[in-house]
């Protein structure tokens, strides 16, 4: 069964269904992109772990994450080309998540590789500073970084209400980009992790995802058409 939203589905957006989620939509990013990857690329899922603490009352509550990320090499020298990130609400809400992710991307750039993020959570505040201005309004992005204009973004937007972006990927820079389609991951990462049967549409999206009353009203009459409620 799909999700009931045309796009990304605000109710995955919590602990307990995010980790599998990032996974899911990676390894559906991964299979999509190898059949465009010419013979002189190798990919691989890499993970990076960190821990948050978190305050309550005398004690700190330690929580380990590990974090799934897309990368591209050069089969012949191993020279990194680019990496594929999936942001986490970690990433977007605790020091500890937000640093660990900066600094990875950090890296990629000092290698000179081109830096993919992909940014599907609304709650917490965005990992990259550059200007929204001339930008339409947007809950959801694709940002594109190129090896050779570092501080240059190519940015791929959509809303609660429509559907996700298809992009480029950089890959070498003589190389032909590849173009993957966000939506038709998305819809099979949803599938093969089953989320229709985790998720109880009948009641309020979480509670940290930051919506307007009209993206309310607009996701309780669409539930309701879904016959989800």
């Amino acid at each position: 069964m799909p999700s009931p939203f045309p796009g990304m589905d605000p109710y995955l957006e919590t602990p307990k269904l995010w980790p599998a989620f990032q996974h899911q939509l990676l390894a559906c990013l991964y299979q999509n992109l190898l059949p465009g990857l010419v013979d002189r690329y190798r990919a691989r899922v890499g993970t990076r772990s960190y821990t948050v603490e978190t305050p309550l009352f005398t004690s700190v509550i330690r929580e380990q994450h590990t974090e799934e990320y897309l990368e591209i090499r050069n089969r012949n020298d191993g020279k990194l080309i680019t990496v594929v990130e999936v942001v986490s609400p970690a990433n977007k809400t605790s020091a500890a998540g937000r640093q660990a992710y900066l600094d990875a991307r950090h890296q990629a750039i000092l290698q000179r590789a081109a830096v993919v993020e992909i940014d599907l959570v609304k709650q917490g505040q965005p990992l990259l500073n550059y200007s929204r201005e001339g930008l339409p309004e947007y809950d959801y992005a694709v940002t594109v970084t190129r090896a050779y204009a570092p501080d240059r973004y190519e940015i791929y937007t959509a809303t609660l209400q429509k559907r996700l972006p298809k992009f480029k990927l950089p890959l070498a820079t003589d190389d032909r980009d590849a173009l993957l389609d966000l939506q038709a991951a998305f819809s099979r990462a949803y599938d093969h992790g089953h989320f229709a049967t985790q998720i109880d549409y009948t009641q309020p999206p979480p509670v940290d995802v930051p919506l307007t009353e009209e993206q309310k009203k607009w996701l309780d009459d669409l539930l309701r058409q879904m016959n989800c409620r």
